[in-house]
């Protein structure tokens, strides 16, 4: 069970369907709409920022999910904050439900190392199970390599190069210019469009290099965010000790043939 949910899902659900769906969807074809400003057309801005996202060494990225679906599953993420960078090392935190439950994740080339709280393995692992795995794994990191299938989603989340591979679609004619605003002190011009009845704003910076520093999108059922900042800033979060980390057989064992 716990490989199938949690880590894998979650991580998986973040990075390539929220990412892939929310930040430069296919051409939709139509009339380009009217500008409000600036010397460029809403799609070369858009085209920037997925340049400058292509070339990035390293980012962070904080994801919120608002939607009630996400706000009422065990599975499903409501926030993760993240620093990535080509090479597959990434650190930040991983948010499930309303529960509580929340994941410190390390990744240092092929080591990873995951801290779940009481409150995730509680409800990841309901019963004996759970309260077991908390007491077990109490002020201790879980500490395995990317081989290992329990960290497959994590694998798929620090992926920079797979985050990047997302913004190669042509930004869609429909695309309309906002007028310029200010968003948690940045600068921004917003670029939306709608379709399916979603409205997707991308948030681009209105100084040069122009970098996307937010994706959003809203809707029936839909309220995702995902934040983009210190582009090219290396990751600096430090592996943890071995007297605080516990090999990943440990819970493996625990779990037996779940």
């Amino acid at each position: 069970m716990f490989r199938t949910q949690g880590f894998t899902i979650a991580t998986r659900a973040t990075v390539t369907a929220a990412t892939m769906g929310l930040l430069f969807s296919p051409a939709l074809g139509g009339v380009s709409s009217a500008r409000t400003g600036g010397d460029q057309s809403p799609q070369q801005l858009a085209a920037q920022a997925q340049s400058a996202l292509r070339q990035a060494t390293s980012v962070r990225i904080h994801y919120q999910d608002r939607s009630a679906a996400a706000a009422n599953s065990v599975t499903l993420p409501t926030a993760m904050d993240l620093v990535l960078d080509r090479q597959g090392n990434c650190a930040g935190t991983l948010s499930l439900g309303t529960h509580g439950g929340m994941v410190r994740i390390v990744k240092r080339g092929t080591d990873v190392w995951l801290k779940p709280n009481t409150a995730f393995w509680t409800a990841e692992l309901p019963g004996d199970r759970g309260t077991a795995a908390a007491k077990t794994f109490k002020n201790h990191y879980i500490h395995g390599s990317t081989n290992d299938m329990v960290f497959s989603g994590v694998v798929n989340a620090c992926s920079l190069q797979d985050l990047q591979s997302a913004a190669t679609a042509t930004p869609p004619t429909t695309l309309k210019e906002g007028l310029a605003t200010t968003v948690n002190g940045t600068r921004v011009v917003p670029l939306s469009f709608t379709t399916n009845g979603l409205t997707s704003t991308l948030y681009v910076t209105t100084g040069r290099p122009h970098l996307l520093y937010r994706a959003a999108q809203k809707g029936p059922g839909t309220d995702l965010t995902l934040t983009f900042t210190d582009y090219n800033k290396p990751v600096t979060a430090k592996t943890p000790p071995p007297s605080t980390s516990l090999d990943v057989s440990k819970l493996q064992s625990l779990l037996g043939s779940a």
